[in-house]
C-alpha cells in the first residue's frame, strides 16, 4: 500500500490596476503588446518601483490564512532563459517573502475537518504569454510584469481530493478578500502540483514530480491521480528509480495521461541573487494597521449564518462557497417580510436550478431584490410555494418584469378570504357526498382528494393551510 504525498503551487494574478514595477495596465484581452513600457520590457536604463497596492493585497492574503506577515522583505533575481521573458529574469522574493508560515482548513462532506500548512506567499513577476499559430510562435508582452503571489503549501495532502478542497478554499478566500479575480479560465489562478508516493508508514520523501500550469480543478484531480497510478505502476514494476525523476510534466486531458516537458532546474540552475535594482521592502506601523483589516472571511460567514439565520451546515457552505452567492443571499434578506427558510430555499434549490448556460449568479435575470420580494409574498401569503415557481419562471424570461405585476397578470394571487374558500369547500363537499361519508367513517387519506379538488377549483390561488383547516371543520 502507498501513500501519496501533494504540495501545491499556486500562481495568483492580483487584482491591481497597475503591474508590479510600472504603471502600465493590467487589462485582460487587450491587442497584444499594447500595455508596455521601457520597464516591463527591461529596456536598458529603467527601473523598478514597487507598486504599493501589490503590498497591501499581500498583506491582506497573510492575515487571512493567520500567517507571519515579514515587515522587512526582499526582493531576488531569478535567472531563465525564456522567450516571453524579455529580461531573461524574473524579479521574486527567495530568501525573505512578505508572508510565511500560514494555515488553510480544508472541511469533508462527513464533516471532519484538516489543516494544511502553508510554506509562503510571496511577489514576483508574471511572465508574457507564448501565442503558438500554426508553424509560427508569437509573444506578448501584455502580461509581462504583472503583479503574483505566489502561494506555497508544505505537502500536506494525501489525495487528490484533499488537494481540490485546498484548491477550492484559498479560492474561496482570494475572492471574498477581493484580491484577485482568481479567474482559472483567464491565467489568473494558476497550479502547479508536486506529487510523490511513498510506502504508507514510510516517512521519507521521495522523488517529486511537477505537474504545470492545470487551469481547472477537475483537472488538477484527474491529473494528480494519473500521475500517482504512473508512480505505483513504476514501483510494483521495480522500475521507479529509472522512470521517475525530478521533472516538470504536463497534463495531457485527451489522452489522459501526464507527459514530460521538462528536468526540474534546482535552485543553484536559477543563479539567484539580491535583486540590485530594488531596495529592501518595508511595512510601517501604519500600513500594517490598514493593510490587515479584511473582510469577513467563508468560514466566519458560515458560522454566522448557522447561527443568526438557523440555517443548516449544508446551507451554509453551499450558499457560503462563493462570495457573490452570500451577497446574494444578504440582499434577499434585507427585504421586509423575508424568512430565511424561504429565502435558502428559493436561492439554493429553485433560482440555482434555473441559472444554466450564459446565466451565473453574477447575471442573473432575476436579481437578489427580484428573489428577495419573490420570497417575501410567499412569507406574507400573498402567493403559494407552487405559484412562486411560476413568477421565478416569468421572470427568468422576463428580465424587465416586476414581482407584483408578474402575480397580477399571471392570475396567481393567493385567496385567504375564509368566506370564498368555504363557499368552495362546500361546493366540493356537497359534489362528493359519498367521499365525504368515507372520510368521516374513518378513511382520513380522502382530505388530500377533498384538498386536491378545491385547489383545482381555484385554479391553484387558494391558501393550502386555510384549505386544509376549514375542510377539517366542514367535513367533521
Amino acid at each position: 500500500m502507498f501513500e501519496v504525498v501533494i504540495g501545491l503551487e499556486v500562481h495568483v494574478q492580483l487584482n491591481t490596476k497597475t503591474k508590479l514595477f510600472c504603471s502600465c495596465p493590467t487589462s485582460f484581452n487587450h491587442k497584444q503588446n499594447t500595455n508596455t513600457c521601457p520597464t516591463c520590457l527591461a529596456l536598458p536604463g529603467a527601473l523598478p518601483v514597487l507598486n504599493r497596492e501589490v503590498l497591501h493585497k499581500s498583506i491582506m492574503l497573510g492575515t487571512a490564512i493567520d500567517a507571519t506577515i515579514n515587515k522587512t522583505s526582499y526582493f531576488d533575481r531569478k535567472s531563465y532563459f525564456y522567450p516571453d521573458s524579455p529580461s531573461a529574469y524574473q524579479i521574486t522574493q527567495l530568501y525573505t517573502p512578505i508572508v510565511e508560515n500560514g494555515k488553510l482548513t480544508i472541511d469533508f462532506e462527513d464533516g471532519s475537518s484538516k489543516t494544511m500548512r502553508i510554506n509562503r506567499a510571496h511577489i514576483e513577476a508574471d511572465a508574457g504569454k507564448n501565442i503558438h499559430d500554426g508553424d509560427i510562435s508569437k509573444v506578448d508582452l501584455n502580461r509581462a510584469g504583472t503583479p503574483l503571489l505566489e502561494i506555497v503549501s508544505e505537502p500536506d495532502m494525501r489525495s487528490a481530493e484533499e488537494a481540490v478542497l485546498y484548491l477550492k478554499k484559498l479560492h474561496s478566500i482570494l475572492r471574498y478578500i477581493d484580491i484577485s479575480d482568481a479567474n482559472m479560465q483567464e491565467g489568473s489562478f494558476r497550479c502547479d502540483v508536486n506529487v510523490s508516493i511513498r510506502p504508507k508508514g514510510d516517512e521519507k520523501l521521495y522523488t517529486r514530480v511537477e505537474i504545470k500550469n492545470i487551469n481547472s480543478f477537475k483537472f488538477i484531480q484527474k491529473a494528480i491521480e494519473v500521475e500517482v497510478a504512473r508512480q505505483i505502476e513504476a514501483w510494483e514494476d521495480g522500475v521507479y528509480e529509472d522512470e521517475i525523476v525530478q521533472e516538470t510534466r504536463l497534463f495531457d486531458q485527451v489522452k489522459s495521461e501526464t507527459r514530460s516537458m521538462r528536468g526540474k532546474e534546482e535552485a543553484a540552475d536559477y543563479r539567484y541573487f539580491p535583486e540590485p535594482d530594488l531596495l529592501k521592502c518595508e511595512v510601517t506601523d501604519t500600513m500594517m494597521e490598514e493593510f490587515t483589516k479584511i473582510p469577513e472571511l467563508p468560514d466566519a460567514k458560515k458560522e454566522r449564518f448557522i447561527n443568526e439565520y438557523k440555517m443548516s451546515e449544508y446551507n451554509a457552505s453551499v450558499i457560503t462557497s462563493e462570495v457573490e452567492m452570500a451577497n446574494f443571499f444578504e440582499a434577499m434578506m434585507a427585504i421586509d417580510g423575508v424568512s430565511a427558510k424561504t429565502a435558502t430555499s428559493l436561492l439554493t434549490v429553485e433560482l440555482l436550478a434555473r441559472l444554466k448556460g450564459e446565466f451565473n449568479i453574477t447575471n442573473s435575470p432575476v436579481d437578489a431584490q427580484k428573489l428577495g420580494t419573490i420570497a417575501a409574498r410567499i412569507d406574507d401569503q400573498t402567493i403559494s410555494g407552487k405559484a412562486a415557481k411560476e413568477v421565478l419562471d416569468f421572470m427568468m424570461e422576463n428580465e424587465d418584469s416586476e414581482v407584483d405585476a408578474t402575480i397580477e397578470k399571471l392570475g396567481l394571487k393567493q385567496v385567504t378570504d375564509t368566506g370564498a374558500i368555504e363557499a368552495m369547500c362546500d361546493e366540493i363537499i356537497n359534489a362528493n357526498q359519498d367521499k365525504a361519508e368515507e372520510y368521516r367513517a374513518g378513511k382520513e387519506q380522502l382530505l388530500g382528494f377533498f384538498v386536491g379538488q378545491v385547489m383545482k377549483a381555484s385554479k391553484g390561488s387558494a391558501n393550502p393551510q386555510a384549505v386544509n383547516v376549514i375542510l377539517k371543520q366542514k367535513l367533521s
